[in-house]
């Protein structure tokens, strides 16, 4: 009598034999794909502890510091420090300021923070800071032009173009720039120092500059002379002025106030006897021994 199978066993042996087949190609790739994933986790662990340590920042200090000094062996260290645009900047700040000596890596000097300190000097308005292969420092400066003396509370400060108060521990360079008063003044200043400059002979007269109710100017010359200047159209009003010096010389006339707020005529006060020279040389002008 025939031996009976058992039922399943050639199935069974069938499904053992495809699954040991799909096991020995599937289990070569998890073990390639578990080295890769143990190798990227290994190299993450690497690359944080690379930066929480410092590491990175250290390694770079120490390839910029080789590359600097190699240059610097190739020639390429401070020999000239130009300085463009210095007038008024202290060069002892500036110096400090730059902090680089002649002799020193020039790939060193950061142009970037040098322009920084060098802008926080009470007298530059801008800075450019280059390097200029092989061995030179170029630094331009923009300074701060000073306008006037601004007289507050009977104290003098230096003033530039923007009408902003510039630090000066000694006036005595500056002791020829017009005095401003006014609270104001320093701020409605440049319009007016605009038209003043445009004549050059009467400007060098001026010595006050008071701003009035906010409104308008007197100019107080140094003869003591006072010319009251309009609201409105200083310009035009300034310009009638210098025609009449250049056509009669007003200025020279002995005069204590000249009004120029009316646009038709000129107003003016003299001093005691000098009513009849002025009207024979000037005969357009109203003259008064009074205060106007």
């Amino acid at each position: 009598m025939a031996k009976m199978r058992k039922p399943g066993t050639r199935k069974s042996a069938f499904v053992n034999k495809r699954r040991q087949g799909f096991m020995a190609r599937v289990l070569p790739w998890f073990r390639r794909f578990g080295m890769m994933v143990a190798m990227l986790t290994f190299m993450i662990w690497m690359g944080a502890w690379f930066v929480l340590s410092d590491a990175d920042t250290r390694t770079s200090d120490w390839i910029h510091e080789r590359v600097i000094n190699t240059s610097a062996s190739m020639g390429f260290e401070v020999a000239n420090i130009l300085v463009e645009g210095r007038v008024y900047a202290d060069p002892q700040i500036l110096k400090a300021m730059i902090n680089v000596q002649k002799g020193d890596p020039l790939f060193a000097f950061d142009p970037k923070q040098a322009k920084d300190s060098i802008e926080q000097i009470a007298w530059v308005d801008t800075a450019h800071v280059e390097r200029r292969l092989p061995d030179t420092l170029y630094i331009k400066l923009n300074e701060r032009k000073p306008l006037a003396l601004w007289q507050k509370n009977k104290k003098l400060s230096v003033i530039d173009h923007y009408g902003d108060v510039v630090p000066v521990n000694d006036l005595a360079p500056f002791k020829n720039l017009v005095i401003v008063i006014g609270e104001n003044a320093p701020q409605n200043a440049e319009e007016l120092f605009r038209i003043l400059v445009g004549e050059p002979e009467i400007f060098q007269r001026i010595e006050i500059a008071g701003f009035i109710a906010d409104r308008r100017w007197d100019l107080i010359f140094k003869s003591d002379l006072r010319v009251k200047l309009p609201e409105k159209d200083a310009a035009f009003a300034f310009s009638r002025l210098a025609r009449a010096q250049k056509e009669d010389k007003i200025l020279d006339k002995g005069l204590t106030t000249i009004d120029l707020r009316d646009p038709q005529r000129m107003i003016v006060r003299t001093k005691p006897g000098a009513t009849q020279e002025y009207q024979s040389g000037y005969s357009n002008a109203s003259v008064s021994g009074n205060d106007i």
